[in-house]
């Protein structure tokens, strides 16, 4: 004996899943093998999908600069260059090179550059950033701190820069 499908309303079509369609399927026992497969209608299937929420915008550094509140960073606006800057921060012409060599990879000196997991900032990326006497994104105040943390910390430039090629941090 086969089972029917019938449709006695003729109102809206009733929802059915995959799954609900094939758990009433496999609840009916066929010996025979004469039960007909059901027929589906998927246009009757409804899919929702979650929207994806909107991301909050990231403030730009000029946005954060440019407030006049003082509740952000203080970004440098000033000019010079490199060598003016370690000259200012009392930095000896014989280390110049090491504080090159880190300080181009750590923010390509940009006094500017803060690291956006972290909150390290300026050209030697100082962490926390108010750890810096003045302002972290002022290259000679970032600089003089700098010269304080290599000397403490590895015993110079020197050791510093060594520390660095070893490990790609300070």
């Amino acid at each position: 004996m086969g089972a029917v499908i019938s449709s006695a309303k003729a109102e809206e079509p009733k929802t059915v899943t995959l799954f609900a369609e094939g758990l009433s399927d496999t609840q009916v026992v066929a010996t025979s093998g004469e039960r007909e497969s059901p027929q589906l209608d998927r246009a009757s299937y409804n899919v929702y999908v979650k929207p994806k929420p909107t991301p909050t915008p990231t403030p730009s550094p000029a946005d954060q600069g440019s407030s006049g509140g003082g509740g952000g960073p203080l970004f440098y606006t000033g000019g010079g260059a490199p060598a003016e800057w370690m000259a200012a921060a009392g930095i000896a012409e014989s280390d110049m090179g090491y504080v090159d060599y880190i300080v181009s990879r750590e923010s390509g000196w940009n006094p500017n550059a803060t690291n956006r997991s972290s909150g390290a900032c300026g050209l030697v990326q100082a962490l926390p950033c108010s750890k810096v006497p003045g302002n972290g994104y002022d290259p000679v105040d970032n600089l003089r701190w700098a010269t304080g943390y290599a000397t403490g910390r590895y015993g110079s430039w020197a050791g510093a820069y060594a520390f660095w090629t070893s490990n790609h941090w300070w």
